[in-house]
């Protein structure tokens, strides 16, 4: 089958308000951001998210208040953000409803989705905070339909009676959206370099999208099997997206855009005009009564004015790559044999 799609179609039908939904990729690696801008543009919201290791993406999705509730580990840029700026004011102003995992056993979750089992038996998390506070109370996840009632619940261990492990929900995953190297019509993906939860999310997903950054003909993509990793029986639609990551990296094609990163890390700081000046105003006031010196930032860019130069003043994301420049898309590539851009 040909499952080749405009991403605007591919969004606007698999992508639903109320989904229970995953990115795939890593902070800063393989992240699908053309998609996320598509999201964003097209309004779809009250998302269910699974995160894994999340970065900019999700941190895009908080601040324009797409999140109904948020299970993670972490979200971070990492290298440019210790922890992405807007989900950390969600999270500080008590308005974002959010589960804390960790890491291992968020993943571990992603890969039980994928083998259809009901539940999942770990010895992680026991002796941490991670079972004793809960970020969503009971009484408040039986009312999220997507979510399982409990965070987790002690187990005995039937081949060794009389010890406990914990049991964690597996998730019920609407929507996986995934960037890969290259891709057939049919939805075979290769994927070079790190998996992440990728192949995992695809196939727990019940819709599944991938962008990609070569499109290539169904008999160049069987040449090579054991370098594919997504069978495409598991994939709804395939999207060419060359860039479609930008501004995080795909392993093998680009390097992270150091400038871009660093433009999101300050502009997120303030969600928009007014934030921003309430929050100069106290640095000023905390500075003074110091007896610091302090000069304020001018006009500073803002979450919201980002967003409305890179994601809702362009169409699509041939808009955005325009916008960037083919002269540093070029200098983002990387070196053959280095796997990094020389800057």
């Amino acid at each position: 089958m040909n499952k080749v799609m405009s991403l605007h179609d591919a969004v606007a039908k698999y992508v639903e308000s109320g989904d229970a939904i995953c990115f795939g990729g890593f902070t800063t690696n393989r992240k699908p951001y053309a998609a996320v801008f598509e999201i964003l543009r097209q309004g779809q919201t009250d998302f269910t998210v699974w995160a894994g290791p999340a970065g900019g993406d999700w941190d895009m999705m908080i601040g324009e208040g797409r999140v109904k509730a948020y299970i993670n580990c972490y979200t971070a840029n990492s290298g440019y953000t210790n922890v992405s700026r807007r989900f950390r004011a969600a999270i500080e102003a008590g308005t974002l409803t959010y589960e804390d995992y960790s890491q291992d056993v968020l993943m571990l979750q992603l890969h039980a989705a994928s083998l259809g089992l009901p539940y999942l038996p770990v010895r992680l998390m026991q002796g941490s905070g991670l079972v004793d506070f809960w970020g969503i109370s009971e009484e408040k996840r039986q009312t999220l339909d997507k979510l399982t009632n409990l965070k987790f619940a002690y187990v005995e261990n039937p081949f060794n009676p009389g010890e406990k492990v914990v049991a964690v929900p597996t998730p019920q995953l609407d929507t996986a959206i995934i960037h890969v190297q290259k891709a057939s019509p049919d939805g075979t993906c290769v994927i070079e370099g790190d998996e992440f939860h990728d192949v995992d999310i695809a196939v727990a997903a019940r819709k599944v999208i991938v962008t990609c950054e070569e499109l290539v003909s169904d008999e160049y993509i069987r040449r090579e099997t054991s370098q594919n990793k997504v069978f495409g029986e598991c994939v709804n639609a395939v999207v060419h997206v060359p860039f479609g990551a930008w501004p995080s990296q795909v392993y093998n094609y680009y390097d992270c855009d150091d400038k871009a990163l660093k433009e999101y890390d300050k502009a997120s700081k303030y969600q928009d005009k007014e934030d921003a000046e309430r929050q100069i105003a106290k640095e000023k006031e905390k500075a003074e009564k110091k007896g610091l010196p302090y000069t304020a930032p001018v006009n500073p860019e803002t979450f919201r004015d980002y967003l409305d130069k890179w994601v809702y003043s362009c169409k699509d994301n041939n808009d955005v790559l325009d916008k960037i420049g083919g002269a540093h898309l070029a200098s983002l590539k990387v070196i053959p044999g280095l796997g990094y851009a020389k800057r």
